[in-house]
Formats: structure tokens, C-alpha cells, sequence
């Protein structure tokens, strides 16, 4: 048979037994069988457990197709391209706005809005409209919807009485909000939701935090870094004086991209670049082909704001009094008053004042007994309109 050794007693019943008998007679079959039962068992409960978890706490993921339904049908001519701007406002979403898993029923959730009531008390607007975003090369940009709709009066604060003739009107702004988290929290939640509330658009918390101001009713104001004095501070894309108009422009979309919800900018800083024509023109430009309207906060006579603004049409105003320029309590309450005895000479006054703890305190204070002067607090975007239709005439 070939040249292969054979044992017959390796199969011969009747020979002597194999040594790997002893191997096989010596392994606990029994307990190896109850131990892989109970995997089994074990693996299919773990199973059933994380199935319903997951139905119970779907993914937060972010879903181009609602991007693409939310975006196109407002596109204007120029940007008819869908795939782009899908991509664009899915890239903004993820910072602004998480999707459930997608199917049906599903819905843009505000960030950090989870468990709360997503309706603001006064009935502010959702931010973004889809009417009024467009993409650019930074992220959405605001814009004029088709049929006319501005954001600065979507997005302001409906204001609760009417102008009512010899009643004097009071706005106060408080600026410098997004930077430290504790003083922003601090003033959504003590100051009255009538005063307006600027967040600087590089802010840490900027994008958070303005999502939680508008649900607590305070309209939100766009704060963007001008070029001020030699001391000033520089920022990243600031607004330089002597920059041509493209790189102005570009920088000042860089900002406008941060959040939305806004109804107009307000200078960080600003002095030189406000007081630059050639620089200052363009951005007012650019601020009413987008329907926003514009705060100069200085309160510093003269100045080309207000005159540039009527040329290139935009909405703008400029504030009375600034509150802190002595960052005092006492200081901080004197000026307080005299915004209140402007109002009564002039028939309203705008304010401004930087957040900190005591200025916070002494506005909350001070707001609480305006109706029983007989004067009304309203947002900024009151007086902003107002003024602008007075200076148009």
C-alpha cells in the first residue's frame, strides 16, 4: 500500500485506546455548555438594551437633505446652486442648530434649548429665517427676503404699546456681551427684555448666547471690532480704517456669519474707522442691502454716521448718552438720570452702556420705575426706525 506506515490499532476497537481519548474524557463538557448558554442569554439581553436606548435617544446627526429643503426655495437668482448652499447651511447648523436622525417630523432645534420652552414670551421670530439667509463665503449671511421682508424687522422685539404722542420713549443697550459667559448670563436674565442686548461677534459664548437672549426677549444686536485709537485693541478681522473696500467687506461678512437673529451692527471700539468716510461708507452700504439697521454707540457730536447712512440709505441712529463712561455706581445713576431728562426735552433717548456687574444692577434698577415716571421702555430698534424716518424726510 504506497510506502505509508500503518497502525491498525489506532482504528482496532478491540486494541489498546488512543492517548487523545483520555484528552476528550477530561474536558468538563457539561460545564462548557452552561457557560455558553449564559453568553448567549447575556448577549441578547445587551442586545434588546441598547435597541430600545436608541429608539428612546435617537443620534443627534446633521442631515443635508433638510439643509437642502430649508435653504433652496429662497435662493436668490445669483445662488441657484443647491448642492453649495445645502452645504453651506449644513455647515453652519453644526454650530448652530443640531437635526434629530433623519425622517419625519423632524425640526431644527435651537442649541441648548433641549428641555425648554422653544417660544420666546414676547414672540420673537426664530432665527434663521429662511427667507432672509443667504450663503457667502464664511458662512449665511443676512439678506433682504423676496417678498421684502428685512431682518431687522423680523428679528426685532415686537414692542408691547404703541408710540403714544407726548409719552417720552427710552432704549438702553448694553454691549460687549459673548466674552465672559457668568456677566452675559447675568444680564439675559436681570435686565428687562425690552433692552436690547449687543453680543461682540468673535464672543466665546457669542452664538449661545444670543440663541438664549432672543428666547428671554431681548432683541440682539450684531457687534462688530472697528479700528478705534493707537491703544486700541486688535482683534481677529477687524475693521481697519485704511483697508481697501474688498477686504473691508470680506472681513465685515466674517461677522455677519458668527450667528444670526440680529437686527443691525453696533461698533466695537471704532473711533478712526468711524471717522473715515471711504471705509465707513461701504459698510453702511452693505448694511441696507441686507435690511439691517446701525447703532453708533459713541454718542460723540457730529460725526459721519448719520450722514452716510442717509446716502447709502441705511437705517441708523445715534446714541444719546454713554452710561459707563465713568464706570462708577453713582456715576452710572447720574447718567441714568440725565438719559431720562433727555427723553422728556426730546421725546426719547438712546443709552448704551458696556456690561459689567454695576452697570447690569443700576440699568435693572433704574428700568423698573419708568412706567411710573410716565416713560416707556422700548427696544433700540424703536427709536433706530423712528429717527431714520424722521431724518429721510
Amino acid at each position: 500500500m504506497s510506502g505509508i506506515d500503518f497502525d491498525p490499532t489506532l482504528d482496532d476497537a478491540s486494541g489498546p485506546e488512543h492517548p487523545r481519548a483520555d484528552v476528550l474524557r477530561d474536558i468538563p463538557w457539561g460545564g462548557l455548555a452552561l457557560g455558553g448558554m449564559a453568553l448567549i442569554a447575556f448577549s441578547l439581553v445587551a442586545f434588546i438594551k441598547i435597541t430600545d436606548e436608541g429608539a428612546a435617544s435617537p443620534r443627534v446627526t446633521y442631515d443635508l437633505a433638510v439643509a437642502r429643503r430649508i435653504s433652496v426655495p429662497d435662493l436668490p437668482p445669483s445662488a441657484r446652486n443647491e448642492d453649495a448652499t445645502a452645504a453651506t447651511l449644513a455647515r453652519t447648523m453644526r454650530t448652530r442648530a443640531p437635526l434629530l436622525e433623519p425622517g419625519e417630523g423632524m425640526q431644527v432645534v435651537p442649541r441648548g434649548a433641549i428641555g425648554v420652552s422653544r417660544e420666546p414670551a414676547i414672540g420673537l421670530a426664530f432665527a434663521p429665517d429662511a427667507r432672509l439667509i443667504e450663503p457667502g463665503l464664511h458662512g449665511l449671511l443676512p439678506r433682504i427676503g423676496h417678498d421684502g421682508a428685512r431682518p431687522a424687522d423680523v428679528y426685532a422685539r415686537p414692542q408691547a404699546v404703541a408710540a403714544v404722542p407726548g409719552v417720552a420713549r427710552i432704549a438702553i443697550v448694553v454691549t460687549g456681551l459673548g466674552l465672559d459667559a457668568g456677566l452675559t448670563a447675568r444680564a439675559i436674565a436681570t435686565l428687562p427684555g425690552a433692552v436690547t442686548l449687543a453680543f461682540l461677534s468673535y464672543g466665546a459664548v457669542s452664538a449661545d448666547q444670543a440663541e438664549r437672549s432672543r428666547a428671554a426677549g431681548h432683541e440682539v444686536l450684531l457687534q462688530v471690532p472697528m479700528e478705534g485709537t493707537g491703544d486700541s485693541q486688535m482683534v481677529p478681522h477687524m475693521l481697519e480704517a485704511h483697508a481697501p473696500r474688498h477686504r473691508t467687506l470680506d472681513a465685515l461678512h466674517w461677522h455677519m456669519s458668527q450667528f444670526p437673529g440680529y437686527i443691525g451692527l453696533t461698533p466695537a471700539q471704532g473711533a478712526r474707522f468711524m471717522a473715515a468716510p471711504q471705509a465707513l461708507a461701504p459698510v453702511l452700504q452693505d448694511v441696507a442691502f441686507r435690511g439691517l439697521v446701525f447703532l453708533d454707540a459713541s454718542a460723540a457730536p457730529g460725526g459721519l454716521t448719520l450722514t452716510l447712512a442717509g446716502a447709502g440709505g441705511a437705517q441708523a441712529a445715534r446714541a444719546d448718552v454713554v452710561l459707563d463712561t465713568v464706570p462708577q455706581a453713582e456715576a452710572i445713576e447720574a447718567a441714568l438720570w440725565t438719559l431720562q431728562d433727555l427723553a422728556r426735552e426730546r421725546g426719547s433717548a438712546i443709552g448704551v452702556a458696556g456690561v459689567d456687574g454695576v452697570s447690569v444692577d443700576r440699568i435693572a434698577r433704574f428700568t423698573q420705575g419708568l412706567s411710573s415716571r410716565g416713560i416707556v421702555l422700548v427696544p433700540a430698534s424703536a427709536l433706530i426706525e423712528t429717527r431714520a424716518r424722521v431724518s429721510a424726510r
